[in-house]
This record gives structure tokens, C-alpha cells and sequence, in this order.
């Protein structure tokens, strides 16, 4: 898998340069229209994770890669993407238009209740694309077009606006699914809940075989925690209906999938960077999670 791709790199990648404009201001926050960016000598966008957010508005039939997933999106859609979550995208048709926007975290700092990562479309196994009709196509391209005029604009704080304008996608978005409320850890089982999973999703990105996944266990993140096993464990599966184990396998097999299919390690780097020290082990726990051994899921 390539390495995490930063912000800088994205722009040499995109346009050979760095924007002339301040880094404090335009490496917080970013817009394009995104046929300026599709030109014929652009290289392939490669699949991997970005230290920055990413939201994109995309008309034409398409193809994401994210995660261990495969999405195909035909018709305006509008995506969000994090930086814990690799991906990368092709164009099935040739008629690819839209928008998007990148932005740092630290742009919407205070922002919100709660941080990027608490909200819905932002986590790893959240929803990331959304289907647009015609009327909700020209809502969100209008916002987009507020951006680009914004962004080149001599406005003194256009930033503060440009923060009003990409929290409204947000909020586009979240308003999309009113069934998921943003979730206000009510005790202490929920909050102890809450950080096993962050300090699992921590561990990721695996960006090389000698880099390992080393909490693989109930009992090691109960020892990260200073809390008794039992009481993780009954904390965790109280909180989401799963046992710790099964988060843990679960968190692991996804990435497993992701590395085998968008890395070009063998199957026993795979397997040691995930912290199986035998790839019989890994062989193993793969089949058992997704009924195909690794090298038969690299052949599908």
C-alpha cells in the first residue's frame, strides 16, 4: 500500500507545485472543480490514506475503492472521506464532472459539539456516498460554486465563510439520515466503549510489513486501558451487541482484505504486519472470516 499521502504531496501530485496562496490559509482548506483535475497526463490516483478530509460531488458512472470495498456510484453522488480510511477511485465513463473540497481538521476546530471523527460520515465503517437527484444536485453544486468564488476572492474572512459553507455539506449530509443521532456517551460503560475503539482504530494506517499490528487481544487493550478484562468485555458487548474479540477480528480482517488487495506484499508480510508471526495462522483466521484463503481472495 502506499504511504499516507499528505497534503503537500497532493498538490505536486495534482498540479506539480504548491499553491501560491499562504500554507496557514490554503493548507487548512481547498476547493476545484474537479474536470480542472482530470486532465490526460494526470496519474492515477493511488490507493491510499490522506493526512487531510476530502469532500466530493461527482456526476458520470464511477468506481471507488475504500477500505476493503468496492463502490459504484452512477449519477451525482456526493462522498466524504477521512483520513483513516484509504481509497482511491477510477472513471468508468468519460463523462466525469463535479467538485470537491479538502480541508485539515484542525480548519474546523471548535467547530462542531463534537470532533470530525464522532460524526457519522467521518468513521471508518460509516456511510460514505450519497445519492443525489436532480434538484439535490443543484443544491450542493450552488454550494460548491459559493466555495470557488470565495476561495479566489480578496474577502478578508472568507475562511470563516468558507468553514460555514463545507459545514453545510456536513450538515447536508447528516440530515440526510435522521435515524443516526450523534451519540452523547451516557456512562461510563459507553466511554470506556468509546476508547477501546479509537485506541483500535489507532493502530491503523499499516503503511509496512515491518510495522505490526500489536494489540491484537482483549487482555492488551485492557492492560492500554488499566481496567479488568471482564470489565472491558462486558463494557464492549453491553454497549454495540459485539464482544471485544469480535471488533478486534473484524478490524483486522477489513484491513486484511485492504492490504490484500491494494499492496503488492505477499501473503506472509500481510499476515506478520496484522501480528501473525505463522502465515498458517493468518491462513487460518482469513478463511475463517471470509470463507476464501488470502491467496484465493487476491484471485477474485
Amino acid at each position: 500500500m502506499q504511504p499516507t499521502e499528505s497534503l503537500e504531496a497532493f498538490y505536486r501530485h495534482k498540479f506539480n507545485t504548491l499553491p501560491d496562496t499562504p500554507p496557514a490559509n490554503t493548507g487548512q482548506v481547498n476547493v476545484f472543480r474537479l474536470e480542472d483535475c482530470l486532465a490526460p497526463t494526470t496519474a492515477p490516483v493511488p490507493y491510499s490514506r490522506r493526512d487531510f478530509y476530502k469532500i466530493t460531488l461527482i456526476r458520470g458512472r464511477n468506481l471507488y475503492h475504500y477500505a476493503d470495498k468496492s463502490i459504484e456510484i452512477d449519477g451525482p453522488t456526493l462522498v466524504f472521506f477521512n483520513p483513516q480510511v484509504p481509497y482511491t477511485w477510477q472513471a468508468v465513463s468519460g463523462d466525469t464532472t463535479g467538485f470537491f473540497c479538502i480541508f485539515r481538521e484542525a480548519f474546523f476546530r471548535g467547530a462542531f459539539d463534537v470532533g470530525l471523527t464522532d460524526l457519522p460520515l467521518f468513521q471508518p465503517g460509516g456511510k460514505p456516498a450519497y445519492t443525489l437527484n436532480t434538484d439535490e444536485d443543484a443544491q450542493v453544486s450552488a454550494l460548491f460554486e459559493k466555495m470557488l468564488a470565495e476561495i479566489n476572492s480578496d474577502y478578508a474572512l472568507k475562511y470563516d465563510l468558507l468553514r460555514n459553507y463545507v459545514s453545510e455539506l456536513i450538515h447536508y449530509a447528516l440530515k440526510r439520515r435522521p435515524s443516526d443521532v450523534l451519540h452523547q456517551h451516557p456512562d461510563a460503560r459507553s466511554r470506556l466503549t468509546a476508547i477501546f475503539l479509537e485506541l483500535l482504530e489507532r493502530q491503523f494506517p499499516i503503511e509496512s510489513p515491518a510495522r505490526r499490528f500489536t494489540l491484537r487481544s482483549a487482555s492488551d487493550f485492557a492492560r492500554q486501558l488499566a481496567v479488568h478484562v471482564n470489565h472491558l468485555n462486558r463494557c464492549v458487548r453491553d454497549t454495540t451487541g459485539k464482544t471485544t474479540t469480535d471488533h478486534i477480528a473484524d478490524r483486522l480482517a477489513g484491513e486484511a482484505r485492504a492490504l490484500l488487495r491494494h499492496s503488492d506484499w505477499n501473503v506472509a508480510e500481510v499476515g506478520y504486519s496484522l501480528g501473525f508471526d505463522e502465515p498458517t495462522h493468518f491462513n487460518y483466521f482469513f478463511r475463517k472470516h471470509t470463507g476464501l484463503t488470502p491467496s484465493a481472495f487476491r484471485r477474485v
